[in-house]
């Protein structure tokens, strides 16, 4: 364990101190080394190292997210260039790329760093927005601005036009992100399991009004029209260009770009399966009862057997 590093990535606004407490205190004790983009040095104890943006990647083994899907979406974002495992801790509302819970995470730390895990290996779309390359691990939008119209762009897939657009926003999703926006917006659930790109227009109004379901080795041109509604690009939620009229959208299906840890697979699958179920995806009761501790599974049961009096 000599040298080896974890870099911290951090939530932007949510107080991490507890958690990261919790993972100062365990290094320690196990001689691992901290790193933290330097930005965030005033939030983190000061045996943690602060280092460039430009370097934490480099200087990790593996990266600890603490936040919600949102930062975790960051923590991939960053390592998309040299993918490094990452470990979820959550402290979200509606997670689901996080795992870990706070209590658990010293067992977890144990099994990081023994490699006693298994690796969820997630796609991203590699866009070229109007010049700029990005990635995205859920989705890209183009989204309208409020009282400026409606969103109007035409879709091409590897060259040949198929129709246009005309509605409140576009979605294109991974897999991953088809739980997001696009399902918001009416697309389908795509199992993460599968490569697809989904195109989903939101609030359509004229032109293609349906989801649109392509393989991974398809690429999307989206292009706005003369006349188009001043628009917003959002990558995985976040806006990196505003009020855009005109431009292209290029838009590929690029696998294995991030490297998520999972303890337990099967029970990370259950446990979006209550997610999803909020999500209007009802269980039914005993799918529920499976998920519950096995202490409160056992009282469930023993009261189930015993006779009324």
């Amino acid at each position: 364990m000599a040298g080896y590093v974890f870099g911290l990535v951090l939530h932007p606004t949510r107080d991490v101190a507890e958690v990261v407490g919790i993972i100062d205190r365990w290094a320690a004790r196990h001689g691992i080394n901290l790193a933290v983009r330097a930005e965030d040095r005033h939030r983190v104890p000061s045996s943690v190292e602060p280092v460039p943006e430009t370097q934490l990647i480099a200087r990790s083994d593996a990266l600890i997210s603490i936040g919600g899907d949102g930062t975790m979406l960051g923590a991939l974002r960053a390592a998309v260039r040299d993918p490094k495992p990452v470990l979820g801790v959550h402290l979200g509302r509606l997670g689901f790329l996080v795992e870990v819970e706070p209590p658990d995470l010293p067992r977890a730390l144990d099994r990081l760093v023994a490699k006693d895990f298994t690796i969820e290996s997630h796609a991203c779309l590699a866009c070229d927005v109007c010049g700029d390359d990005v990635v995205a691990f859920n989705d890209i939008a183009l989204v309208r601005q409020p009282g400026s119209g409606f969103v109007t762009a035409t879709l091409a897939v590897d060259g040949q036009r198929y129709g246009y657009y005309r509605c409140d926003a576009l979605v294109v999703s991974t897999p991953t992100g088809s739980t997001a926006y696009s399902y918001a917006a009416g697309g389908p659930l795509i199992s993460p399991a599968a490569q697809a790109v989904v195109v989903t227009p939101s609030a359509p109004m004229a032109g293609i009004s349906r989801s649109v379901v392509l393989s991974p080795n398809e690429t999307i041109h989206l292009e706005l029209r003369p006349g188009s509604a001043a628009v917003a690009v959002e990558m995985d939620g976040l806006v990196i260009r505003n009020a855009a009229t005109e431009g292209t959208v290029d838009i590929s299906y690029r696998r294995d770009a991030g490297q998520v840890v999972r303890f337990d697979p099967r029970r990370y699958q259950e446990r979006n399966q209550i997610k999803l179920s909020l999500l209007d995806l009802p269980l039914l009761p005993d799918q529920l009862r499976e998920l519950l501790p096995d202490e409160l599974r056992e009282q469930f049961s023993r009261r189930e057997l015993t006779p009324p009096r």
